[in-house]
């Protein structure tokens, strides 16, 4: 009987590794299929594979895995998002193709165009930012004057906040679209302008229509948008839980979402939960990690249970507060150093400590998720402790960049 394959449609530097364990807890040979492998470290380690192949070219994925069938059962086949949402959508029309579980092609190909999402929540009730959408410079600040200042700007399509700016004044408007759509690598050329939605800012995780997991965000200094600390559950309200999740839910339907597992991020605003994005697919950020020490529940296999046909159980397990702290460095330039990782991973509490460079890299921020340097994930039965033991395991890492 051939050896049962689960096919990855490129990498992801956190959810990645996890994958590929998981797989091969549930007795498959993890393939990554990716147009530039070494790019993953996790890659070569232990008994994962990879295969080099344009993932862009949707008839030549279709082939590689047919020849993949002369020696594996292929059971199932997922993918992660980089910078936009293209690989989800390939890794989707490839289930569909190959009569895979997996999600609606359409559904997931539609949630990749930030805009047409935002036309399709927004005809289905669901509250949102006021948009526009431009594809000139002018027309992003008629736009941005229109909706009324601050705004928000974002590319059509990406992810991990790439592109993501605020923007206070018109110059704030006219230089980051100008930025924007000058990029080599925004396709389309169209730019996403959103009212600027205050509040705080929750990450709800899903799997098929239930909700499984509510964590809350922090973010860095403004104008961009990163990561600086995430938390789960969120200390809500009975009353709070109820309202997220039935915006959330209403997200799916309007999305035509509701297969496997999907995120959606919302801002409790003056007027309640807006919908700021949603995703059909896992977060990255050690979303699934904390989900898993905060709940007992590890969505990524269970992810994997659907894929390969059994059925998934998304039934809390564990009760306490996990919290992850990114680091992020304050300055381009060279790392010179980097240490106290090996003290901070020693703190009681503390689950793992991550770090993604190494002395003498190039430093260069672009306010997106790829600024983070490094992680700390913690967990303790109540939120103040989970905090304190983070900060003290952050205060232990200390960096320098000239």
């Amino acid at each position: 009987m051939p050896r049962r394959a689960l096919i990855l449609v490129e990498g992801h530097r956190s959810n990645g590794p996890h994958y590929i364990q998981a797989g091969q807890r549930l007795n498959l040979h993890p393939i990554t299929l990716s147009a530039h492998p070494r790019q993953y470290d996790y890659i070569g380690v232990g008994k994962a594979a990879a295969e080099k192949i344009d993932t862009d070219n949707l008839d030549a994925m279709i082939h590689q895995c047919e020849l993949l069938q002369s020696t594996y059962d292929i059971a199932g086949i997922t993918g992660f998002a980089g910078r936009d949402e293209t690989v989800y959508v390939t890794a989707s029309k490839l289930c569909r193709y190959f009569n895979l579980p997996g999600p609606d092609p359409v559904s997931v190909e539609g949630c990749a165009d930030k805009f047409a999402q935002r036309q399709l929540l927004a005809h289905a009730g669901v509250p949102t930012p006021e948009y526009r959408v431009a594809e000139t410079v002018p027309d992003v600040q008629e736009s941005a004057t229109e909706i009324g200042l601050p705004v928000v700007l974002k590319p059509v399509v990406g992810s991990g906040s790439s592109g993501v700016r605020l923007c206070h004044n018109a110059d704030d408007v006219t230089e980051h679209a100008t930025y924007l759509l000058g990029a080599k690598n925004l396709s389309p050329r169209r730019i996403l302008i959103e009212e600027f939605a205050e509040g705080r800012h929750y990450s709800i995780d899903t799997m098929g229509t239930e909700v499984v997991a509510i964590g809350t965000a922090d973010f860095g200094q403004l104008p961009h948008f990163v990561l600086r600390q995430s938390i789960f559950p969120a200390a809500l309200t009975d009353d709070q839980h109820k309202c997220m999740a039935d915006v959330s839910l209403s997200c799916l339907r309007a999305l035509g979402l509701g297969w496997g597992p999907a995120n959606i991020e919302l801002r409790w605003t003056k007027r309640g939960p807006v919908a700021i994005e949603v995703n059909p697919r896992l977060p990255g950020c050690s979303t699934p990690q904390l989900i898993e020490l905060a709940y007992g529940i590890d969505l990524i296999a269970e992810h994997i249970k659907l894929l390969i046909g059994e059925e998934s159980n998304v039934h809390r397990r564990r009760w306490q507060t996990a919290a992850a702290r990114f680091l992020i460095p304050d300055r381009n330039g060279t790392l010179d150093w980097i240490s106290g990782s090996r003290q901070a991973a020693a703190v009681p509490g503390v689950t793992e400590v991550q770090l993604h460079v190494q002395p003498k890299t190039q430093i260069i921020r672009k306010g997106d998720y790829l600024d983070s340097i490094g992680h700390i994930i913690a967990a303790s039965p109540s939120r103040t402790q989970t905090q304190a033991i983070l900060q003290r395991a952050a205060d232990l890492i200390s960096w320098s960049i000239t």
